[in-house]
């Protein structure tokens, strides 16, 4: 059993499609056919069943799955040390981020590209359920988002700031000069929110629990961006991460929310039992001390 093969069957277990699967390994759909076939010969059991339009894992396919999982995470584990070993600071850095962590991000990268220019940096952009599917087939090394509601077993998430919901408006809203947002003064103006689903969306939705508010939901909508095209623009307010707008502070206000446990806690995702790179671990550092977590948020310990 090789562990070429383990990736392949990941692949199309993920995907349920040779087709695709092969397309993603960069390799011919009868290359892919002939290891599964291989590997499928090698444990003496299908792992798929096949017809000419759907693909399923079998019983014996969900039982391997798990294991295959980690013995992938322990091979790329060991290679990534090996390659440490010989280059202590070069390759590639993968990275995932949530927009909330544009700011944080944006001094570290500069600073790391100066000290440590062998080092390419792979920076995607996705929600946190993207980014952190992505973590669990190692296409990024680790990610930077906020703390998620969900306990995830397979993911070790490290705390190193603390940040708070805040009502957000453009600079000249009525509420742009006040101290505080009491939630219940919302009610009193037209809402541009995060879709559900997105952290700052479920971790409102959570303080609006137990309220019985009449919001005025204008729109909803899956992209920053666009939220602020709009708050500059109209009288509307939204709700985001207080650190979302540090680098739009001349146009819009983050006032934060007045309610008990307005915490979220903003968090280095690493996969567990993975190797970390000593790129990853540079940047993690510098992350850490950088002059942005230290003016903006309450820095708390974080051991690597």
């Amino acid at each position: 059993m090789e562990i070429r093969q383990l990736k392949y069957f990941l692949k199309v277990a993920e995907t349920l499609n040779f087709s695709e699967a092969s397309r993603r390994l960069y390799i011919s759909q009868s290359t892919l056919s002939q290891q599964i076939s291989n590997l499928e010969n090698e444990v003496g059991l299908p792992l798929f069943e096949r017809n000419s339009h759907e693909v399923h894992l079998t019983e014996p396919g969900r039982e391997l799955l798990p294991y295959a999982q980690r013995a992938v995470v322990a091979a790329d584990s060991c290679f990534d040390h090996m390659a440490d070993l010989k280059q202590m600071l070069t390759g590639e850095l993968n990275i995932g981020v949530t927009y909330s962590f544009s700011t944080i991000m944006m001094d570290t990268m500069v600073d790391f590209m100066k000290i440590h220019p062998g080092v390419k940096l792979n920076i995607f952009y996705q929600s946190m359920e993207e980014l952190m599917d992505m973590l669990k087939r190692r296409e990024v090394d680790f990610v930077l988002a906020f703390l998620p509601l969900k306990f995830n077993k397979d993911i070790d998430s490290r705390v190193i700031f603390s940040n708070r919901l805040a009502a957000v408006m453009n600079s000249n809203h009525v509420l742009a000069k006040q101290q505080s947002v009491k939630i219940e003064e919302l009610q009193n103006h037209g809402l541009v929110l995060p879709a559900r689903g997105l952290l700052a969306r479920r971790a409102f939705d959570k303080l609006l629990a137990d309220k019985d508010l009449d919001l005025k939901i204008k729109v909803e909508v899956n992209n920053v961006d666009l939220i602020f095209q709009l708050l500059y623009r109209t009288n509307y307010v939204s709700i985001l991460a207080e650190s979302t707008v540090l680098h739009h502070e001349n146009e819009l206000k983050a006032i934060p929310i007045d309610m008990p446990d307005n915490q979220i806690e903003g968090c280095i995702h690493m996969l567990k039992d993975a190797y970390l790179k000593n790129a990853a671990q540079e940047f993690i550092k510098m992350l850490c001390s950088s002059a942005s977590i230290f003016t903006n948020f309450a820095l708390k310990d974080i051991l690597l």
